[in-house]
Formats: structure tokens, sequence, C-alpha cells
């Protein structure tokens, strides 16, 4: 399908799984002298369809009383270094809680991001006429 919301959600799911496994690579090397962890930059929706739209939509205030916006631009989806505040005399940086507080939030975002997807494409059936 190639609906801009389907290619936004299966863009968040693959970010969750190269996230995963950063996550998985500092899980396992939290024990590795010298080792500093990775993450992911934050994913943005809106930098998503910023991305597949190439219209450029404005706002703009016709009147005083109205409200002027603006967007803001997160980095992508590059792999930066870990900034630790807990540093082993080993010089490692990577806290294991943490590390695992990480994985379970990125498995719930995941699933969340899959169920949506699934309840999305059973509305589209549904919509067409054929059973989900």
């Amino acid at each position: 399908m190639d609906l801009p919301i389907f290619a936004a959600l299966n863009d968040k799911m693959r970010w969750h799984q190269t996230r995963q496994g950063l996550l998985a690579e500092n899980v396992a090397n939290a024990d590795t002298p010298g080792y500093q962890g990775r993450d992911l930059a934050p994913y943005s929706f809106s930098e998503r369809l910023g991305q597949v739209s190439s219209a450029d939509l404005g706002t703009r205030t016709t009147r005083p009383m109205h409200i002027s916006v603006s967007s803001s631009s997160v980095s992508g989806h590059d792999a930066r270094r870990l900034n630790s505040f807990e540093v082993t005399p080993e010089g490692n940086g990577v806290s294991l809680e943490d590390e695992m507080m990480k994985v379970t939030s990125n498995l719930m975002d995941y699933q969340a991001a899959t169920s949506l997807y699934q309840k999305s494409v059973r509305i589209l059936k549904n919509a067409l006429g054929r059973q989900a």
C-alpha cells in the first residue's frame, strides 16, 4: 500500500527494529571495558511526513488576532553516542538498568505501531466492502 500513513508506520517500525538492535548491543556490552552505548535520535512523524510530501505548505496571519505556526526539525535516524553520567572505572558508560528500561519501552512502542498498522488495514478492508 502506498498511503502516507502506512509508509510512516512502516518507517517507524523499522526505526524501532534498528533501535532494538542498538539497545541489544548496549546490553551485551554492559561489562565491556571502554564501551560507550549508542542509541538513535528520537523518531519524528512530522519529519517523515515532510520527506513524503513535496508540497510546501505554510501558514500566515491575515488578521492581528491570528496565531502564527512554525515547525521545528528533529535530527534523523543516525545512531549517536549516549551521554552517560555513570561511568565505571573501566570506562564503560552503559547502565544495564537504563538499557533494559529502554528495551521495554521500545518494545511497547513497536507493538503500538504494529497494532495501529493492523487496525488501519482492517478499516480499509471494511471500507472496500471486504471482510476484515
